[in-house]
């Protein structure tokens, strides 16, 4: 995951993206809870691969795992 992840403040405003491109991680977070599959996700990103999209979710699962998560108030 960490080969392909970086946060960089001069591309996307920090926020995290993969390695190479302008592609935020929430992006494909995104996809995936829209129903995207891995293969749908490649075909619309098709700098990315499998092992890419991979350290997008093993990212975004690490950081929901934190100590402190926010709330969302219903």
């Amino acid at each position: 995951m960490k080969a392909w992840i970086i946060v960089d403040p001069k591309i996307c405003a920090g926020k995290p993206t993969i390695r190479g491109t302008r592609i935020m991680v929430k992006n494909i977070i995104g996809m995936v809870a829209g129903g995207y599959t891995v293969n749908r996700i490649l075909k619309a990103y098709p700098e990315l691969n499998a092992e890419k999209v991979q350290a997008a979710l093993e990212y975004a699962a690490e950081i929901v795992n934190e100590e402190q998560v926010v709330s969302i108030a219903r």
